[in-house]
């Protein structure tokens, strides 16, 4: 824990820049345009304002990468080369593991198994080295990229990984072994490997090339989709490029793994490929996590040309500034790689990488001539993809560039952008309307688990309580007499705020309140008891969340009113007056939650013309107007608006 930063942790996966003494970055768990997510590298903890989701460094790993709370840290630990001692799992503990982390560890063998082949078996250097050596590849890189072979044969990878007791029911479900009934063969058997990573690194699936001529087998092969990997989400050497991305500022996407390759060996190293996928939302979002400039580097061929089209509108969609790069006839990233090296290629980009619109446009106009018909075609087509972006001013910018480019008066594209968008609106309602009809249906459906508390359905009352008790609990609040005369001692606000609870019986029935509430309570005398340490970093991922919503400050003072030499009371000068008000809010909300409980047993007991029932609860009913008089009076000025 202590050596986990959460800054560090999160700037593996998400580009963050410095805000105060907070970072800001677009958050990994929603779809956003304007960043929400912040870190707090003091407090320790990430807290995103647009979808609610924040913790600790280790609930992020847990939640971005879906481990649980062991095996988090034990991913901390590893990035931080802390040795993690654990006794031997037994044979339940392992059926106990769940799918999902099954999977990644017959994958992760699987890739130390292809890599090890392919640089100490005989089979694996006369023909796995020897390709990769023969297209140019250096060690140095296929290390990177832990590079392998899978043998040739039926079965001899699937055996060896049952010998090491990989169960056949992950191996079939990872897609390395293809199981009939009872005939089973190694699906990527004579192919060289290509490991690909997901952000954290670790193996998810495989692309293997095979090397023979079989004009009935695929000349790539991939893993199919499966719990841990999905094609469509998923980019090629991203776990390698995502730092220089984030850097450089910058992304540049191709289409092949050994593209990517020969682009690192040339020193360009923030480039990812689409596994020869056509590019999906998904994959853009996965690269908006560390820079919003892509430059798409495509083949010169025509298929290439019509591959680059497709891709545009997506990028631009997510609000992205997208450039394209057309190779010369005939060449590919990795040919030109090789051909140029890395000051050649990085020139040759800078000169021929080309804004969207004038590519688009230019390349149009080319099939168009004088055919005032297709001319037409042409404009609507540009126009829908500058209806995509999502900025307006960037859009207007856009517009002005196609009117001179396409000599069409603005107003006529701002008139055609405007159709376009009434277009997307609706075709976007009718999204919005499906889904709304299937989470009714599975609303509608008996829910077999019960559902967890989340902060939203607190009382804002007893928020604001737990977050006193967590931030101040230690602070001194005041003195008071103590056993023996001219004695004193102190009285702090977790003990304070505790003792009036307890002693007016008001600790709600919230699992989460009270579970937070008890254990202050037990920790009252410990002089080493951090509550913003112990919740922050609680195993109770419920738990941490909550204290990382109740310590994460929104608003900040702005340094303007410093500066202008105005003064603010912070919360800490002032304990000894909001402490009483905070309690006394608390209470009058329970106050009155109670009387209207009172209220539907009183028309319960009259409707039933039990008078007696009604008398008792009309004393109670009374006794508790009584106090919240008290506790009004008490507030005057309220502190919780």
């Amino acid at each position: 824990m202590d050596a986990a930063d959460i800054s560090d942790v999160v700037s593996e996966f998400v580009t963050l820049r410095r805000r105060g003494v907070n970072m800001l970055g677009l958050c990994p768990f929603h779809n956003e345009k304007t960043p929400s997510f912040t870190v707090s590298p003091a407090k320790g903890i990430f807290k995103c304002f647009g979808c609610g989701k924040g913790g600790n460094a280790v609930n992020f790993i847990m939640e971005h990468e879906n481990l649980s709370y062991p095996e988090a840290l034990k991913w901390l630990a590893k990035k931080y080369n802390i040795e993690v001692k654990e006794e031997e799992e037994t044979e339940e503990q392992k059926q106990l593991k769940d799918e999902r982390e099954s999977l990644m560890i017959v994958s992760g063998y699987a890739q130390k198994y292809f890599t090890r082949f392919l640089w100490e078996e005989n089979e694996g250097r006369t023909i796995g080295l020897s390709y990769f050596r023969e297209r140019g590849f250096r060690d140095d890189i296929l290390k990177k990229f832990e590079l392998g072979f899978s043998p040739d044969g039926k079965t001899p990878f699937t055996e060896a990984a049952q010998k090491q007791g990989y169960k056949i029911e992950f191996l079939e479900k990872t897609g390395l072994t293809i199981v009939r009934d009872d005939w089973k063969r190694d699906r990527f058997a004579g192919r060289v490997m290509f490991p690909i990573h997901n952000l954290a690194g670790r193996v998810i699936g495989f692309g293997g090339r095979i090397l023979k001529d079989d004009p009935k087998a695929a000349k790539y092969l991939n893993s199919p989709e499966s719990e841990i990997y999905h094609k469509s989400k998923a980019l090629y050497g991203i776990y390698q490029a995502r730092r220089e991305m984030a850097r450089a500022d910058k992304c540049y996407l191709v289409e092949g793994y050994t593209d990517v390759l020969s682009m690192h060996q040339a020193g360009i190293t923030n480039v990812v490929a689409s596994s020869g996928t056509a590019l999906t939302s998904e994959q853009i979002r996965l690269i908006k996590r560390f820079t919003t400039n892509i430059t798409i580097i495509y083949d010169g061929d025509e298929a290439g040309i019509k591959a680059s089209m497709r891709g545009i509108d997506l990028v631009l969609e997510e609000g992205m500034n997208v450039k394209v790069l057309l190779l010369p006839d005939g060449e590919d990233p990795d040919s030109f790689a090789k051909q140029k090296g890395a000051s050649g290629f990085q020139e040759y980009i800078s000169e021929n990488e080309t804004d969207f619109i004038q590519f688009k446009t230019r390349l149009l106009l080319k099939t168009t001539e004088n055919d005032p018909v297709a001319k037409a075609r042409l404009i609507s087509d540009v126009i829908r993809s500058v209806a995509v972006i999502p900025d307006t001013i960037t859009r207007s910018v856009y517009i002005k560039e196609c009117s001179k480019l396409l000599n069409v008066d603005e107003e006529v594209l701002y008139s055609e952008v405007r159709k376009q968008k009434r277009k997307q609106n609706e075709e976007l309602r009718k999204k919005e309307r499906r889904e709304q009809v299937r989470d009714q249906r599975q609303k509608a459906e008996p829910q077999s688990q019960e559902p967890e508390i989340k902060p939203s359905e607190f009382l804002i009352e007893e928020l604001e309580f737990l977050r006193f008790l967590l931030k101040h609990c230690n602070v001194v609040l005041f003195e008071e007499d103590g056993e023996n005369p001219d004695e004193t001692r102190n009285v702090k606000v977790g003990e304070f705020m505790v003792m009036e609870l307890e002693n007016d019986d008001l600790v709600p029935d919230n699992k989460l309140f009270r579970q937070v509430f008890n254990e202050v309570k037990a920790n009252l005398d410990n002089e080493q008891f951090d509550p913003w340490k112990h919740f922050i970093y609680h195993p109770d991922t419920e738990v941490s969340k909550l204290a990382t919503d109740l310590l994460s400050e929104k608003f900040i003072e702005s340094k303007r009113w410093t500066k202008a030499g105005a003064y603010t009371e912070k919360e800490e000068e002032i304990l000894d007056f909001l402490i009483p008000k905070i309690i006394y809010e608390y209470k009058l909300r329970k106050i009155k939650l109670m009387m209207e409980e009172i209220e539907k047993a009183i028309d319960v007991a009259a409707k039933e013309n039990n008078f007696d029932h009604v008398i008792e609860e009309q004393s109670k009913y009374m006794n508790l107007k009584r106090v919240e008089k008290f506790l009004s009076e008490k507030l005057g000025s309220r502190a919780i608006n």
